[in-house]
């Protein structure tokens, strides 16, 4: 091997290049470098073991080529590179943040210790055993309704409403203090109701009214 030929080779080894396809069911892309067009290669993930990741290239993208050998059909993407037209979606010197193709956004900063997820349409979370939230704090801001559909709801302390519907019946137990407004049954409000015939003795009054 004369020596142009070793430099080539070691000037084949790191390659900058441009995702130009994208061949998903099979994970692999082509890449412009240099005037080039590589043959399908593999990307670089961060695990492919007994835990796997995805995250696939775009077209456009631009991305850093590892060539063993200083051989392009050898070449592996490894990650990629901001460019003019495709900056940081964020400039903080701590954050994590990620922006998808459909402007949501994911956002962890540490300085203030708070994560935010925004621009998504439903999120879902599947478990088999349980999901516990422990907090000082919790709100939720629903324009619409908040659905608990589960055969028991257990409310271990004071629960304050602005209204409240029962539709199944049910039962109360301890004391009971109503003030403000009017308290009815069936039509009847308890405490403005009076009863006909009332009479000495021992009969007994007519029902409410």
């Amino acid at each position: 091997m004369d020596s142009f030929e070793l430099l080539r080779l070691l000037c084949n080894l790191i390659r900058f290049g441009t995702v130009v396809e994208v061949d998903y069911k099979n994970y692999k892309a082509r890449v412009e470098t240099g005037g080039n067009v590589t043959d399908w290669i593999r990307w670089g993930i961060d695990r492919a073991g007994d835990a796997q990741t995805w995250w696939a290239p775009s077209k456009g993208e631009q991305v850093l080529l590892l060539c063993p050998e200083g051989a392009l059909e050898k070449a592996v993407i490894c990650f990629s590179l901001y460019t003019d037209d495709i900056q940081p979606p964020d400039f903080g010197k701590q954050t994590r943040v990620t922006k998808y193709p459909d402007g949501a956004v994911t956002h962890y900063s540490p300085e203030s210790g708070a994560l935010t997820v925004s621009g998504v349409k439903t999120i879902t979370v599947n478990s088999a055993t349980s999901v516990t939230v422990n907090t000082t704090t919790a709100t939720i801001n629903a324009t619409g309704s908040v659905t608990l559909d589960t055969p028991e709801v257990i409310c271990t302390n004071h629960l304050t409403t602005g209204t409240l519907t029962v539709k199944k019946g049910g039962s109360m137990q301890g004391n009971i203090t109503h003030t403000g407004g009017n308290f009815s049954s069936n039509g009847i409000v308890v405490h403005t109701h009076t009863h006909g015939g009332v009479d000495r003795g021992s009969s007994s009054t007519d029902g409410p009214q």
